[in-house]
């Protein structure tokens, strides 16, 4: 069983886990809209400092906990001035790509397509505006997806979560994702943001792509849960806070002091 008390998806834990050396995938091309204009630090939500670090460092030192050995970074608004931020705050190990997704004005699913020639193998796919704590990118390290799936990591601490109405919401059974969206009416948890995937993911994404002329990632995951592939591996009493708003980000903050500073 999960820390709490879900069912574990197959494929969880250090038995079987993936080999060193695998690709994380960092989204950072939308606008962030909502928080630009808070002050100059938050005009580009990726280099948006989060109690002294701008949140794409954050989440590039994440990758590096998660074990990942190089990362691919979508760009899309001010792709230049965002580039060159994440250069400047991240001078970690991790081998980096950036890749300018022209359409950023679309769902955030274009965003994995347009890092899909950069991507060989199971991937870690992050936010750039999440802060994620240490434990839930141990849960990562040690994760196998399933070879024809994906695997989304849940909240199930349902009162613990800051915003619910701005929450993209899950349906969960037997450890598995079988609904998902922000106005699901009846849910057992939350989308983190942090997922481990294959290339199912892409593939789903591309097939909605091509109907529609856009995919959003949870078209994607709906997808896979459609055909029992989207698995859900709980974070347990694990951290983590989207960054979207001034609120949010004043609440990480908060949340980051109460725990020492250490995401």
């Amino acid at each position: 069983m999960s820390a709490a008390g879900h069912p574990a998806p197959a494929g969880t834990g250090g038995a079987g886990r993936e080999p060193a050396g695998r690709a994380g995938l960092v989204l950072a091309a939308g606008f962030g809209s909502r928080l630009a204009g808070v002050d100059a630090g938050t005009a580009l939500k990726p280099l948006t400092p989060v109690a002294g670090v701008p949140l794409a460092a954050r989440t590039l030192r994440g990758l590096e906990r998660a074990g990942c050995a190089r990362a691919v970074v979508v760009l899309g608004f001010e792709p230049d001035e965002v580039r060159a931020g994440v250069e400047a705050a991240y001078d970690g190990p991790l081998e980096l790509a950036f890749v300018v997704n022209e359409r950023y004005a679309d769902s955030n699913g274009v965003s994995v397509l347009a890092a899909r020639p950069h991507l060989d193998g199971p991937f870690v796919l992050t936010m750039a505006d999440h802060v994620v704590g240490d434990e839930v990118w141990d849960l990562v390290r040690d994760h196998r997806p399933a070879p024809d799936g994906a695997t989304l990591l849940v909240d199930y601490k349902l009162e613990t979560v800051f915003d619910m109405d701005d929450a993209t919401k899950v349906q969960t059974a037997n450890g598995r994702v079988v609904a998902i969206g922000k106005e699901l009416e009846a849910f057992d948890a939350v989308d983190t943001g942090v997922f481990v995937c294959t290339d199912a993911l892409p593939d789903a994404l591309a097939a909605v792509d091509r109907e529609r002329g856009d995919a959003a990632l949870s078209d994607g995951v709906r997808r896979l849960a459609e055909r029992g592939r989207m698995a859900a591996l709980d974070v347990g009493d694990g951290f983590w806070q989207d960054v979207d708003t001034p609120a949010m980000l004043a609440h990480a903050e908060r949340r980051l002091g109460e725990r020492g500073g250490a995401a």
